[in-house]
């Protein structure tokens, strides 16, 4: 197994080099992660080159609207579907809203869909509102104790009525990996659309979207090394069915029927600087430069045995802790890097300022995910306790994690 060379992976993050960010360890990527150099570059090249209208006559235009079309198409081979199933918009809150927006004009009163409590909020409000309009919903509810959804539940809420399914490949506060292929799978046989949001899963390699068999998958790239854009994939035959959300002169610019406001030239030309990163990492640590599937195979896996590397000991530490409770599976293999926690004698607010005054740049609150944290039975005014981590987090850091846990815990 090719080791992650963590030396070369922190030299791509300007932030690692940053003197005002110096001794402070970065516990809240679920958040927001830092942002690859390829992407800050390209955003200035775009700036200072570019800046115009893209698309138009002039050469200046078209090299704008090349750079934009570059990201589409590299997005797309990462993600394993067509450039035409990937639309960029603001956040991957407004995609989603514009998406129910979309599917309210489709669907008929009587309709059922079904959403979890387990997901971001983004997942779930916006498809509750179309309750206004006559649809049923019904929720695929997470066990109580530990935060997981159960698959077999899912058979006893799937009819002949059902035309949607909203869930999250992991949730962002459990961070149990859900089974999103099987789920796509039961889903597709009962002609059930998929949405699923992938928000909380991206950070630690980007999926093989076809492999899934999703109908449609979000992310959002401030989460996964890039600038503040959400990223959307909707297969194709969907979308036409859904039809154009954006101005009606736009109908024959398909890239522009779920972002109404028209996309943002710079931020969706740099997005593809994530992928200039991922090339490099996959140059650097491999000799076959193939950029089929089984590049960015070999890419999740090593993203994936580096984080593992640090959570198996930090689940570790809090197994044995007598005042911390872990929210979610304790088994590393069964969770993303993104560790929730209860202290039995002080708020998650006075935990997360003593660790910050430790030097840990973490976060305490509900993290949007309001209904499951009431259904597991922890009050979301206070919330949770969060941590959370990707490939670029050191086992220096993670020890100065766990030192100031064992000291302020």
């Amino acid at each position: 197994m090719t080791k992650l060379d963590l030396d070369f992976v922190r030299t791509q993050f300007p932030a690692f080099s940053e003197p005002s960010l110096e001794g402070q360890a970065f516990f809240e990527n679920a958040g927001g992660s830092y942002v690859c150099k390829a992407v800050i570059e390209r955003l200035n090249t775009y700036y200072r080159q570019t800046k115009v209208q893209p698309y138009h006559l002039h050469p200046v235009a078209q090299r704008a609207g090349e750079l934009m079309d570059q990201s589409y198409q590299r997005l797309a081979d990462y993600l394993n579907v067509s450039s035409d199933d990937v639309h960029l918009g603001p956040s991957t809150s407004q995609n989603t809203y514009v998406l129910a927006q979309a599917f309210a004009q489709w669907l008929k009163p009587g309709d059922e869909l079904i959403v979890t409590n387990q997901d971001h909020e983004a997942n779930i409000g916006v498809w509750r509102r179309l309750e206004r309009g006559g649809v049923v919903i019904k929720e695929w509810l997470v066990d109580a104790q530990t935060g997981e959804l159960n698959i077999e539940d899912l058979d006893e809420l799937l009819t002949e009525k059902t035309r949607l399914l909203a869930f999250g490949h992991c949730s962002n506060i459990v961070a149990h990996l859900n089974p999103v292929a099987e789920i796509c799978t039961r889903a597709r046989e009962a002609g059930v659309v998929t949405v699923v949001d992938g928000v909380s899963y991206a950070g630690h390699g980007y999926p093989d979207v076809s492999a899934l068999g999703a109908d449609i998958y979000l992310f959002s790239l401030y989460k996964t090394f890039g600038p503040h854009q959400g990223v959307m994939v909707i297969r194709r035959a969907l979308a036409e069915q859904l039809g154009n959300q954006a101005h009606y002169f736009n109908e024959a610019h398909k890239r522009k029927w779920f972002v109404p406001a028209g996309p943002d030239h710079a931020q969706v030309a740099a997005a593809q600087g994530v992928l200039d990163y991922f090339d490099a990492l996959h140059a650097h640590h491999f000799t076959d430069p193939d950029a089929s599937q089984g590049k960015q195979a070999e890419l999740r896996a090593l993203l994936h045995t580096s984080e593992q590397a640090l959570l198996t000991p930090l689940l570790e530490f809090i197994s044995h802790h007598p005042r911390l409770r872990l929210l979610g599976p304790s088994d590393a293999g069964r969770r993303a890097a993104t560790v929730s926690l209860l202290h039995t004698e002080h708020s998650p607010q006075v935990v997360a300022q003593q660790l910050v005054d430790q030097g840990i740049q973490c976060g305490a609150g509900h993290f949007y995910a309001v209904r499951l944290l009431e259904a597991m039975g922890v009050n979301p005014d206070t919330g949770v306790l969060r941590l959370s981590f990707v490939h670029y987090t050191s086992p220096d850091e993670l020890n100065q994690l766990l030192g100031a846990l064992d000291k302020v815990c």
